[in-house]
């Protein structure tokens, strides 16, 4: 499912960026990497350092001339820009972006960034469908094209390996709340041994400082287990 996804580099200035944008691709499964006319050769010394072990995707990487070349193979292109713009097209949320995914799973998405320093211009976002903005402080918008390009990746990582991520976690069974009250009775018999709750008369609130305190926590019984051993040896002599 993921090949389905392509991404666009319009006229990029630094190589160090495609380099970073690269290895996040990598990162979450993606490889299909486009550029537009890149402003130096590509690739170079620094694009190679700064993908570390992504070199796949840059020897993979298509450079085409212009933008249309580059959205001429997907059958929708979402356009990322920082700031909206008044053109007519579709401005979208991350909430749209992901019924789009979720709608489209069959169709190839190009996803679009422009140059570091200008961003994408109206006649590059005229091919687009879609402008999507990744929500930012209104005090400082403008997000490096590299960390665009991977909370983008990790996103649509993320949405499609949903179902997986819910699976993992229902793996791990909780303790059962009558096992984690024996734990709590028996700290709390300890510590009375201890001369712990003093004065007497805030003993019961401190007794409810400990429910909150442990109950609140999800272990698992080995987890359970490790926290009873913990307060055993802590309270031998």
């Amino acid at each position: 499912m993921k090949n389905k996804f392509g991404f666009i580099l319009v006229k990029p200035q630094l190589g160090e960026n495609i380099g970073a944008c690269a290895r996040s691709m990598k990162n979450f499964g993606f490889s299909n990497l486009n550029i537009v006319s890149p402003k130096f050769a590509f690739p170079n010394h620094k694009t190679r350092v700064t993908a570390v072990g992504a070199f796949n995707v840059i020897n993979k990487a298509k450079v085409f001339n212009t933008t249309l070349d580059a959205v001429d193979k997907f059958d929708i292109v979402i356009s990322l820009s920082a700031r909206r713009r008044d053109i007519n097209k579709k401005h979208i949320t991350m909430k749209d972006f992901f019924h789009i995914l979720k709608k489209k799973r069959n169709t190839k998405i190009g996803l679009m960034f422009g140059p570091e320093a200008s961003g994408l211009s109206n006649a590059d976002l005229s091919f687009s469908n879609y402008i999507l903005q990744i929500p930012t402080s209104k005090k400082f918008k403008s997000l490096n094209l590299s960390h665009s390009v991977t909370l983008i990746c990790y996103e649509i990582f993320k949405s499609i390996n949903k179902n997986t991520f819910n699976k993992i976690g229902k793996k791990i069974k909780i303790s059962s709340k009558s096992n984690v009250s024996l734990l709590v009775n028996h700290l709390i018999k300890l510590l009375e041994k201890k001369y712990f709750f003093l004065p007497s008369e805030k003993k019961q609130s401190m007794i409810l400082n400990i429910n909150n305190l442990i109950y609140r926590l999800e272990p698992n019984d080995k987890e359970l287990r490790i926290l009873a051993s913990i307060i055993s040896t802590l309270s031998k002599k």
